[in-house]
């Protein structure tokens, strides 16, 4: 038996799962509701204390569930979002615990181990946030001291622990695990197909290999004077960007963990690490960071360091701002962030995903016109 830590997990259950169209927390999954599967999960791994947060459907959730062992708290406001049960959970925590873990009650593939490594590193450093990576992504849950406790628990509305992470970079440790589960969440219809299909077994989701190559005919082949694309991200503004893009004859290139090829078409490669090195040397190479608080540092200084033509990051101003103090904090020269398009795009007032992806490539097409000198025939 393991022995168990001073350190306890905040399961956050209490949401509306309005996007699943049903109660995502019952959902069964090999003939067991999926928050069933993450409770066994963390039991399984050295937490020393189990708070559930539950609200919507609370009822009906506890009744099917195995609550042995688990101190289950309610959160009446939960319509308020996530920031109202990091309040509630936090507040439950036991006195003498050192530190809490976060864990999302739709991802039912983290390992214990994962949780097990999290808290060795705690018990090594005492850092304030210890943060899983898996092939440079950043994933859930994450682990808090308790000296970030306040500040989490004052944090309203709709928004997660991560809000506070840009206050913190010194405080903040991230750990590589081979664990896939923690960039895995059951968010759609089409999450849980995926689920059901693969037997609750997240390797089965893995692409075949680290960077995957289109193979086009000849004659559509990449020329070598095209210009290369690089997004790193996969919501709908990427996916859109990357369709513009190949209409405007780049070469594209998506960096993101999870996706196939048969996601994204019109992508000639996939990269499915963060490691831009992997792409080879590029003299006209454009970088987009869409990646969503998922590796936004990590990327814009990867793009800085191989001295891409164009680096843009899709975020707001005041999240770029910022991403890019805490790069200058870690020693990027300040003028290569000087240089890097926060928000991405030209100011066309976008709105949607389709109207910022032309932006960006509009933006990316006028700095190429400028330093071609506006050569006629030249994209």
């Amino acid at each position: 038996m393991k022995e168990r830590s001073r350190i306890s997990a905040v399961i956050l259950a209490a949401g509306t799962s309005t996007r699943m169209g049903a109660v995502k927390q019952l959902l069964q999954v090999d003939g067991r509701p999926l928050l069933q599967h993450v409770l066994d999960k963390v039991r399984a791994s050295a937490i020393g204390e189990i708070i559930l947060v539950l609200g919507h459907a609370a009822d009906a959730i506890r009744q099917e569930l195995d609550l042995e062992q688990i101190n289950l708290v309610i959160n009446g406001d939960y319509r308020q979002g996530m920031g109202s049960s990091l309040k509630v959970g936090l507040s439950a925590v036991d006195p003498q615990a050192k530190a809490a873990i976060v864990v999302l009650a739709d991802q039912p593939f983290v390992r214990p181990a994962t949780l097990d490594r999290l808290i060795r590193q705690h018990s090594r450093t005492g850092v304030q946030i210890v943060i899983p990576t898996y092939h440079g992504f950043r994933g859930n849950p994450v682990l808090l001291d308790r000296s970030v406790f306040p500040e989490v628990m004052g944090l309203a509305g709709d928004v997660g622990c991560r809000a506070i992470f840009g206050d913190h970079d010194e405080g903040i440790v991230k750990v590589p695990v081979e664990d896939v589960g923690i960039l895995l969440d059951i968010d759609q219809p089409g999450d849980y197909e995926k689920l059901r299909s693969t037997h609750a077994r997240a390797d089965a989701l893995l692409p075949a290999a680290a960077l995957e190559i289109r193979q086009p005919p000849e004659s559509s082949a990449p020329g070598r004077g095209e210009p290369e694309l690089v997004i790193v991200g996969r919501d709908a503004m990427a996916m859109t960007l990357a369709k513009l893009a190949r209409l405007m004859r780049f070469t594209v290139t998506l960096v993101d963990p999870l996706l196939n090829r048969s996601d994204v078409p019109e992508a000639d490669r996939i990269l499915h690490v963060l490691d831009l090195s992997l792409l080879g040397p590029s003299s006209d190479r454009h970088v987009v960071v869409a990646s969503r608080g998922a590796c936004d540092e990590e990327a814009i200084e990867q793009a800085l360091g191989t001295n891409s033509s164009y680096t843009g990051f899709v975020a707001n101003r005041q999240r770029g701002e910022q991403v890019l103090r805490s790069l200058e904090r870690k020693g990027v020269a300040a003028e290569k962030l000087a240089g890097v398009r926060v928000p991405a795009g030209l100011a066309i007032g976008a709105g949607c995903a389709e109207e910022i992806a032309l932006s960006i490539l509009a933006e990316i097409v006028a700095e190429k016109r400028k330093s071609l000198g506006s050569a006629p025939g030249r994209a």
